[in-house]
């Protein structure tokens, strides 16, 4: 990796020192204590700007001559280039963290040619850690007690008996809600359900209209774990990472292909806006 002149386990320690840091910010902003909507909303966004800001300024005074891209900083038509650049979503989870359930999460992704190589993700809420770096396996650590991913690693056998999960996301109307709705009823024939992917408990997850900050540091991991990535829509086997329609797939000793072409099957030419055509 030419581009890159920093021992990748050095980057990783710095960003899981990072994100613990982040996750008490969060945990100090209780934003289900406030009945009222607008302070909700305030307490929520400025929760967010402030654990960006917090990782932002330590990574960039860190690593200056690494990119940067956050959620709440991001301008559109920003590029993610070649260069290694670091992917944040501040808080992944905003509506949970709302509402007080503790599925919330500080994601930090290094992307270096366009590729994921370090991936965190940290629950401040159940203090779990998620970490991997390209080349050096996934983990999930829990107080001192560390595992290597995935933890299951059977066989898919096909979408009938498959544990599958879709993002229904903000947009309700629409040829993308149509999408939405015709595999989310294929799928319910189906007894697809909800859960967690890199550790093996979810078959598939997929999603179309998020971000590269949804998803830079839960790829890294994912592909560690034995798992992967692919477009959301028919035909594109290796997505970039600002795809933005992707389906996840479980690590598996065999069935990977076999399961994404039976769901891309399901979406055929019926197709969403999200991301590229």
């Amino acid at each position: 990796m030419s581009s890159l002149h920093v021992p990748l386990s050095e980057i990783r320690d710095v960003v899981m020192d990072l994100a613990k840091e982040a996750g008490q910010i969060i945990l100090s902003a209780n934003p289900s204590e406030f009945d009222n909507k607008k302070n909700t909303v305030d307490i929520v966004t400025e929760t967010d700007k402030a654990v960006e800001s917090l990782i932002s300024s330590a990574l960039k005074a860190k690593y200056p001559s690494f990119k940067f891209i956050g959620e709440e900083t991001y301008t559109p038509g920003t590029t993610i280039t070649d260069d290694p650049t670091f992917i944040v979503d501040p808080i992944d989870g905003t509506s949970n963290f709302v509402h007080g359930f503790p599925a919330v999460c500080v994601s930090i992704g290094l992307v270096v040619e366009k590729q994921p190589t370090i991936g965190i993700v940290y629950n401040p809420f159940l203090d779990e850690l998620y970490t991997a770096v390209k080349g050096s396996g996934a983990f999930v650590h829990h107080g001192s007690k560390s595992q290597k991913l995935p933890l299951r690693n059977s066989p898919l056998r096909g979408l009938g008996p498959a544990c599958i999960g879709i993002e229904w996301g903000s947009d309700r109307e629409g040829v993308n809600f149509e999408l939405n709705l015709k595999v989310f009823t294929t799928l319910a024939r189906t007894k697809a359900t909800g859960g967690r992917i890199a550790a093996g408990q979810q078959d598939m997850f997929w999603e179309c209209g998020c971000w590269a900050w949804d998803v830079a540091a839960a790829w890294c991991i994912l592909n560690e774990a034995g798992g992967m990535i692919v477009d959301g829509h028919p035909g594109n086997w290796y997505p970039p990472i600002d795809n933005r329609r992707y389906l996840a797939v479980r690590a598996a000793p065999a069935g990977q292909k076999e399961i994404v072409e039976q769901f891309w099957g399901i979406i055929g030419e019926d197709r969403s806006t999200y991301g590229p055509s």
